[in-house]
């Protein structure tokens, strides 16, 4: 479990095939050594991965066929940059919103514009998931916790402050820019409870 706030931004070393599956390589300065131990959880740009091993400053992840295709994590190179945050414990606080790291589609970025010191952010969201999107809930995007402006349709509007803009990957997204997404997990579990209700 996560909370969407970005702690590190990491650069991929390398992307090794594995079988059929990949390993990643990933730059994790920035992120406590004790919380990548072995089986340590961290997610990366919104995708709950295991460590399998240390490398100096460095984690390896191994990625799925499923992961691959329903993610971002597909298209990573060596050199790419990765929000980094590693798993939720009891002791730390809850500053976005409940996070699982299980990616539900993939996004794209339609538009960014200036918003006084912010910028206004307009998101594709896949049409299957618009209905969990609402207006001042919660979204994730590639592992942030962003709370949502607006909705028309398949479109929401999120504004990126300048301390998310710094501390994210999300300064270098242009039009077209695929991202992660994961719909507010309440809202899941609800529209699963009033289902089973009639």
């Amino acid at each position: 479990m996560f909370t969407g706030i970005v702690q590190s931004v990491g650069t991929v070393r390398a992307v090794a095939p594995r079988g059929g599956d990949t390993e990643i390589r990933v730059e994790v300065a920035g992120l406590p050594a004790e919380r990548l131990l072995p089986g340590a959880s961290v997610a990366v740009n919104g995708v709950c991965l295991t460590v399998t091993a240390r490398d100096g400053g460095s984690a390896r992840f191994d990625v799925s066929r499923e992961t691959l295709a329903l993610t971002t994590l597909g298209g990573l190179a060596a050199g790419s940059r990765v929000n980094l945050e590693p798993a939720l414990t009891l002791a730390d606080p809850l500053g976005g919103h409940l996070v699982s790291g299980h990616v539900d589609g993939i996004g794209e970025v339609l538009a960014l514009a200036p918003d006084a010191r912010s910028t206004r952010m307009t998101l594709r969201v896949p049409a299957e998931l618009a209905r969990y999107v609402a207006r001042k809930g919660s979204l994730c995007v590639d592992g942030v916790s962003l709370t949502v402006n607006a909705v028309t349709g398949d479109r929401a509007e999120v504004n990126l402050v300048p301390h998310t803009l710094q501390g994210t990957i999300m300064a270098g997204y242009r039009p077209g820019t695929a991202v992660n997404i994961e719909v507010d997990l309440i809202a899941r579990y609800l529209e699963r409870l009033v289902a089973d209700g009639n």
